[in-house]
């Protein structure tokens, strides 16, 4: 009976030291989940928002998050050993700082210029891409420059920079709308005389279908567009700066962004 015991113990034994060996070999599936990153376990989560009212580079397609900045960031993110936790966290452009702030984002594109008073709020990365103001109105219209807005309307998409320069203009009624689209269609219904934003976003507008209305005068401002990082990490600026130099110097930026705009104009230097 004693020797049946200990044959008995020992194959217990023998089973546990098989089955704890069999356990530290299998894969771990902790990152198997999320979006981009490079497939790395020690991928780094990213709680990512946008603004899907600004065409090309964010719009909703088919209940689907797409364009110019998602394609950009989805990149960087490949490069940069970063997974994107989760969906695209999609509100209004005024909401996406203050959610960085919180910490119910950790970065946002939403062609987001870079100006000293938001770099107090957020980190910011390179620019990846240079823009400016510029008006649009009727083809009909009489107006060439800001001058002739004294006594006119215009719409403005709130919280923008061309908000906040209509907002010194005096003379002007500006009209504030939470999208884009809405300014446009208030132009389009006569409620407006002219729309001030960036002068990408008016050219497509002009090419998908709106050929009565045209950009007049020369560009408002040169802004540079960065991706928005929260400030409670300081690497993540870093790693997303390193991924952005990556796509540039292999070449993937440049595709990105000619499967969009058909200039070189808001193109950044290679360097």
């Amino acid at each position: 009976m004693r020797k049946w015991s200990s044959l008995v113990a020992s194959t217990l034994v023998l089973g546990l030291l098989l089955t704890g060996c069999g356990a530290a070999n299998q894969p771990s599936n902790s990152s198997a989940t999320g979006g981009s990153s490079t497939g790395s376990a020690s991928a780094q989560s990213i709680k990512l928002g946008a603004d899907v009212t600004f065409p090309p580079f964010e719009q909703m397609q088919n209940g689907k998050v797409t364009g110019f900045d998602i394609d950009i960031i989805t990149a960087i993110a490949k490069e940069a050993n970063l997974k994107i936790d989760g969906d695209i966290k999609t509100m209004d452009f005024q909401g996406l700082i203050p959610a960085i702030q919180t910490g119910s984002l950790d970065v946002a594109v939403a062609g987001i210029t870079i100006k000293p008073e938001r770099a107090q709020q957020v980190n910011f990365s390179k620019p990846y891409y240079k823009s400016g103001l510029s008006l649009l109105v009727k083809k009909d219209s009489t107006i060439t420059g800001v001058p002739d807005l004294k006594g006119k309307t215009v719409a403005v998409k709130l919280g923008t920079t061309g908000d906040l320069m209509m907002s010194k203009e005096q003379g002007v009624t500006v009209k504030r709308f939470n999208n884009i689209d809405e300014a446009y269609r208030e132009l389009q219904n006569s409620g407006a005389d002219a729309v001030i934003f960036d002068n990408p976003v008016h050219q497509n507008y002009i090419n998908t279908g709106h050929d009565n209305v045209k950009v007049v005068g020369s560009l408002l401002t040169g802004e540079d567009y960065g991706i928005a990082v929260t400030k409670k990490d300081a690497q993540l600026v870093n790693k997303i700066n390193d991924g952005l130099d990556k796509i540039i110097k292999s070449g993937e930026y440049e595709k990105i962004y000619h499967k969009y705009f058909k200039d070189n104009y808001g193109l950044v230097n290679k360097k």
